[in-house]
C-alpha cells in the first residue's frame, strides 16, 4: 500500500512541476515581449528563487539545492540539446 502511495506523491509532484514550469515560461514570454533580456529574466528568477530558498530552508538547504543542481547541470539535464525518451 505505501508503495501505491509513493507513486501517486509522485505523480502530483510531477504534475505540480509541470504547472509550475508553464507559469514560468508564461512570466519569460511577458518579459521578453515587454524587451527584457533572456540574462534579464534568468538572473532575476534565480535571484528569487534563491531569496526563496533561504527563506524556507536557510543557507544550509540552499547550499544543497544549489550542489544538487550543479550536479544535474554537469549531467546535462538542463541542456537544450538533451533529449528525454
Amino acid at each position: 500500500m505505501q508503495t501505491a502511495r509513493n507513486d501517486i506523491d509522485d505523480m502530483i509532484v510531477h504534475e505540480k512541476m509541470q504547472v509550475a514550469l508553464e507559469y514560468q515560461n508564461e512570466a519569460w514570454a511577458d518579459g521578453r515581449a515587454d524587451g527584457i533580456e533572456p540574462e534579464i529574466i534568468a538572473d532575476a528568477a534565480i535571484a528569487l528563487a534563491m531569496r526563496e530558498t533561504i527563506r524556507l530552508h536557510g543557507e544550509a538547504g540552499a547550499e544543497a539545492m544549489l550542489e544538487s543542481l550543479r550536479q544535474r547541470m554537469l549531467a546535462g539535464e538542463f541542456s537544450p540539446e538533451r533529449t528525454i525518451q
